[in-house]
């Protein structure tokens, strides 16, 4: 299943077993886990998601490919990359893990498409990666998906449609001297705090504190 999804045949398929094999498996198994396989794929999305970029927006300047890059690169959107490779139906979960909602654990999902992507470099080599990365992003310009969006925006329809809420920011904390500033960012969704950001300017603060809060609904505020 997820090899049609990607497109790509392993040769070794032992080493896709190891990438959808958690932590939680192995300890229970004494077989390897994917936590090497997600190092090294965390290394590779970065290099290779900005490569991407370069080549898609060959007129866009630094600034514009950095803010893409940030809004792609997160465990938010890596976890929804696993869903759609169908990855989350095949990992390898202990019991106690599976038990507790393991499944739908966007760490685990987002640490899972890191270690098949690893899997896949070491596999395949570069190029493959390339092209399931630049298919992924791909999908996503062409509405597929709206992960280019800020963290603010995301943050606020959201949180508008789940929670009927606005979400508020409030700088906590300035410091530093007045050519070397340092912004404390925190947001609240009614009287709760979801979410906390540093950052030179208030507005990068408040993007920090953004992609804070939305990891915190996805880690199931809603239910809490």
């Amino acid at each position: 299943m997820i090899e049609k999804k990607l497109g790509y045949t392993f040769r070794d398929e032992g080493i896709l077993k190891t990438a959808l094999t958690h932590s939680s498996f192995a300890n229970e198994t004494s077989v390897e886990s994917n936590e090497r396989l997600e190092f090294l794929g965390d290394a590779v999305l970065g290099f290779i998601v900005a490569r991407v970029l370069y080549d898609l927006f060959p007129e866009a300047a630094e600034g514009k490919l950095s803010k893409m890059r940030s809004a792609i690169v997160s465990r938010m959107n890596f976890a929804h990359f696993a869903k759609e490779l169908k990855i989350d139906k095949q990992i390898l979960l202990g019991k106690g893990e599976e038990i507790t909602g393991g499944r739908k654990r966007q760490s685990n999902l987002a640490g899972a498409f890191e270690a098949v992507i690893g899997a896949v470099y070491i596999d395949g080599g570069y190029r493959k990666v390339y092209t399931i990365v630049s298919r992924l992003l791909k999908d996503c310009l062409n509405g597929k998906e709206e992960i280019f969006k800020d963290y603010k925006t995301k943050l606020q329809e959201i949180a508008q449609r789940q929670f009927k809420k606005v979400p508020k920011y409030k700088v906590v904390l300035e410091e530093g001297p007045p050519h070397d500033k340092c912004f404390h960012v925190e947001v609240k969704l009614g009287r709760r705090a979801i979410g906390k950001g540093v950052g030179s300017n208030k507005k990068q603060a408040e993007q920090a504190a953004a992609k804070e809060g939305l990891e915190e609904i996805e880690r199931g505020l809603k239910n809490s």
